[in-house]
C-alpha cells in the first residue's frame, strides 16, 4: 500500500478528532495505557508540544507514528 493512501486512511480513521489531539485522546487512539503513552512522548517516538504540564500532539504526527511505526517520526 502507497504511502499517500495509507495517510488518507489515517486521516480518515482519525476525523472526528481535533487537528491537535490532548493525552487522553492519543492513548485513546492507540488503544494503549496512560504510562505506555508517556513512554512514547518521552523517548520522541510521537512528536509533540509540551504547554506547561500538558501535551498536545499534533494529528499530524499521530498519523506519521501510525505509518512509520517505531520509528522517530520525521514531521518536526
Amino acid at each position: 500500500m502507497k504511502i499517500q493512501q495509507k495517510t488518507e486512511d489515517h486521516y480518515k480513521m482519525l476525523k472526528e478528532y481535533p487537528d491537535v489531539l490532548s493525552f487522553e485522546q492519543m492513548c485513546k487512539v492507540l488503544s494503549i495505557s496512560p504510562k505506555t503513552g508517556y513512554k512514547l512522548l518521552q523517548e520522541e517516538k510521537i512528536s509533540n508540544i509540551k504547554i506547561g504540564r500538558a501535551y498536545r500532539i499534533p494529528k499530524i504526527h499521530m498519523i506519521a507514528y501510525l505509518i512509520n511505526g517505531n520509528q522517530k517520526s520525521e514531521t518536526a
